[in-house]
């Protein structure tokens, strides 16, 4: 089984001395794992960095063992904004729920256009509103849809906090989720609120239900908006 396609690195570990075993995110082969022999060389390293944009090059002679990559980078992501907190507990998060919730092989192009875009929109000052619609598209597209369609209204500013229910909880929500228009001024509120309500949905939806560990990443974020 061989295939090439870009790819964006979710995770890696190191396996035996000089090589690691990576998770990909693909547009055509959904996630996929796969050995890098010299992973843990100067050259390979300084690249297999989370969110990364690689050229993957795919062999296995079966396709339930773990196959090989042959890796070259397009583009660094996560290394732009090393010294930016904010920005990289965001990056770090978006793998991690990639990683864990995405199944293997299977191809999503809605979640992977929407990882694009977010990696795209990250650079703008309002990336952070950006962020929350990174997660309300994957949580729509992981089968879950909070309908916040239903909660739309006349007249209604972006930066109002809305409070509605859903399923038994009932959320503090900032208009802007709902009318998926950006408010014209960030506040730590609005992104407060925001980053509370998807992490609530994501977290008691997928990973409480599957015993996964959440995040520290993504607690961070939301932390760093306190």
């Amino acid at each position: 089984m061989n295939w090439e396609d870009e790819c964006y690195l979710l995770s890696k570990r190191k396996f035996r001395e000089n090589a690691n075993i990576i998770n990909v995110f693909s547009p055509t082969k959904g996630k996929v794992a796969g050995l890098v022999y010299g992973g843990n060389s100067r050259k390979i390293r300084n690249y297999l960095q989370l969110s990364n944009k690689l050229f993957i090059i795919y062999n296995s002679k079966n396709e339930n063992k773990l196959g090989y990559f042959k890796t070259e980078l397009l583009k660094p992501i996560s290394p732009m904004y090393f010294s930016d907190k904010e920005r990289t507990a965001a990056i770090i998060s978006v793998c991690s729920f990639l990683d864990n919730l995405l199944p293997e092989s299977q191809p999503n192009i809605n979640i992977y256009k929407s990882l694009e875009e977010f990696i795209n929109s990250i650079k703008l000052n309002n990336w952070i509103f950006l962020y929350t619609f990174f997660e309300l598209n994957l949580i729509k597209n992981l089968g879950y849809d909070p309908n916040l369609i239903q909660f739309q209204e006349k007249n209604t500013k972006c930066s109002e906090i809305k409070k509605i229910k859903i399923d038994t909880y009932t959320y503090d929500v900032p208009y802007f989720l709902i009318s998926r228009k950006l408010p014209e001024k960030k506040t730590n509120e609005l992104i407060r609120k925001s980053l509370y309500f998807t992490r609530n949905i994501i977290q008691n939806r997928f990973f409480i239900p599957n015993n996964l560990p959440f995040p520290k990443s993504r607690l961070l974020l939301e932390n760093y908006f306190s």
